[in-house]
This record gives structure tokens, sequence and C-alpha cells, in this order.
């Protein structure tokens, strides 16, 4: 029975022993092992079964996946003295298990190290470079411009884009090549770096959009105007053509007229002039249509004896109204 009990005793004493000694490492993770707190021998990356010192010997896994950083929006200010709202994002990844192990231990500590780093260098390249080179992607775009505008309107300045130097894509890279450097010491190897959201801060932001508010009015009166000189430069030379029009028109009407009078003369003429008494009607009945418009009821003529007016009168008898 003690025998028994011995053995059953070594048993669970060797089976613990085994537990401890062994230890599994994923595809994702490498490990350090440490002895009394301190890293022995090489760091382990290769995915499978190991063995270590049982008791003496801890295992620390280290992520080997890319890992993301995600920085808080951070207030900082322009080559042009505005003062904007930065927010990053990065992406980077352990290359050096044991330095990160040695100086870092955790990924919290990591990220709070990236946290320094990538908003330093942030904030210098920032303060750098004016708020429109962060703002730009490249200094090679282009504004879109609507398809229905006439050439002059194209012709005009209007939505120019601000010439820049670098663009946002440059500062980027101003960025990451500066903090790259610095988080290598840490066993860390940075792979890409991105602005996630430029914003004004929220105390100027107010004054931004009166600003904005206020540029895009003095574009509207701008094409106010020139929509009212142009509408006036179109009633202009409408009231000119109306004018050369019914000029033109009377013209013609006043030549047709005098065509037309010629043409009445030169009728009366013939017809009046083929005798001596064809003529002496002529006149006479001129002379009584010229009565109608100079003798109304209460009209009294001083005429001389002389008169031709009055020639046809003269002899007229006053009862009957017939010339003798």
């Amino acid at each position: 029975m003690n025998k028994l009990l011995g053995l059953l005793i070594a048993l669970g004493s060797a089976a613990f022993v085994l537990v401890n000694s062994i230890y599994t490492v994923n595809e994702v993770e490498q490990m350090i092992i440490t002895q009394f707190g301190k890293p022995v021998g090489d760091p382990v990356t290769t995915a499978g079964l190991k063995v270590k010192l049982p008791f003496i010997q801890e295992v620390n896994p280290i992520d080997n996946r890319v890992l993301e950083w995600d920085g808080n929006p951070s207030d900082m200010p322009t080559k042009d003295k505005l003062y904007i709202s930065v927010d990053l994002f990065a992406r980077w990844r352990i290359i050096d298990p044991l330095q990160y192990f040695l100086r870092l231990r955790d990924e919290r500590s990591a990220q709070s190290r990236l946290d320094d780093i990538l908003g330093s260098e942030t904030r210098n390249a920032v303060a750098k470079h004016e708020l429109i080179e962060i703002i730009r992607t490249t200094r090679d775009r282009v504004p879109l411009r609507d398809a229905l505008l006439t050439d002059a309107e194209r012709e005009l300045d209007m939505g120019a884009l601000v010439p820049i130097q670098k663009g946002r894509k440059l500062v980027e890279q101003e960025i990451f090549s500066a903090a790259a450097e610095k988080v290598q010491v840490f066993g860390i190897e940075l792979l890409d770096i991105r602005f996630k959201r430029i914003n004004y801060n929220e105390s100027v932001r107010p004054k931004i959009y009166d600003r904005m508010i206020s540029e895009r009015r003095q574009i509207a009166e701008r094409f106010l105007s020139e929509g009212n000189g142009e509408a006036a430069r179109i009633r202009g030379n409408r009231v000119r053509d109306l004018n050369k029009i019914q000029s033109e028109a009377y013209r013609q009407v006043e030549e047709i007229r005098g065509l037309a009078d010629a043409k009445a003369t030169e009728i009366y003429a013939g017809a009046y002039n083929q005798s001596a008494q064809a003529a002496a009607f002529y006149e006479f009945t001129r002379t009584m249509e010229s009565y109608k418009y100079i003798i109304a009821a209460n009209t009294t003529l001083v005429l001389s004896t002389d008169s031709e007016l009055f020639k046809f009168l003269k002899g007229m008898d006053p009862d009957t109204g017939v010339s003798p």
C-alpha cells in the first residue's frame, strides 16, 4: 500500500514537473524566456511545442502581428498661427522582441511611448507647415469645374487652389521618417502613419465659419453685380435696336407716303390739265373743299376783294348761294 502511494506521488510529481517544463508557441506570438526575471537565451519565434526549466523559468508572450496605434485628437498650431485638432493613426509591429521586452515589457507601455513620440513629431511637422499644406493631398490637384460654365466664367479666378510646395502625403512621410528612427531602439518597426481627421480648434471654428460665409457672400454679390450689368447691357441693346427699327420704319413710311403723294399729284395733274375747263373745275373744287376746313358756323373772315380765296364768293347770290 505504501509502495503504491509512493508510486502515485512520484508519478504526480513527474507530471507536475513535466507540465511546468512544456509550453506552446502559436503562429501569432513569440516568447521571451526569463529566469528569475532576467531574459535567458534567444527569443522563441517558431511555433510549436517547446521545453523550459520548470519553476525557475517563466514564459513571456509577445505579439507577432501588425498592431494598431490610434492616438487621441490633439490641438496644435500651424505655421500660419491657426490652431487645429489633429487625429492620427499608425500601424507597427515588434521586430526585436528581446529589446522590446527589456525596454517596454508590455504593449501598454509601448502604446504610451508611441503616444509621446508620434505626438511630438506630429506637433513638430504641423508647426513647420501652413494649414493648406496639411489639408491638400498633393500639389498637382486641379479643382473640378462645372461643365455648364461659359468660357468667360471659366477664366475667372474663383475656386482657384492656393499653390503648395509639399502636400499632406509628404508631411505624413516626414512624421513617419522621424518617428520610425526613434521607435526602432525599442525593437519596434513603424509600418505606416496617416492623418485620420484634421479640424479647426473648437474655439476658432465659429470665426472660421463666419469668414467662409462672408467669402461666399462676396462671391454671390460679385455674380449678382455681373448679372445686373449684363441685364442692363441687354436692355440697352434692346432699346437701341427698337429705336433703330422704329426709325427705319418711319423712314420707309415717309418714303412711301411721299411716293403716294407724288403719284396722286401726277394723277391729278394728268386729269385736270387736259383742258382749260378741267383746270378751272379743279381750282373750283379744291377751293370749295378748303372752305369746309376754314369756315365754321360762327366764322368771320376778313379778306381782300382781290384774294384768290374770295373770288368765288364775290359773285355768289346771297339768296340762292349760287355763283352766276
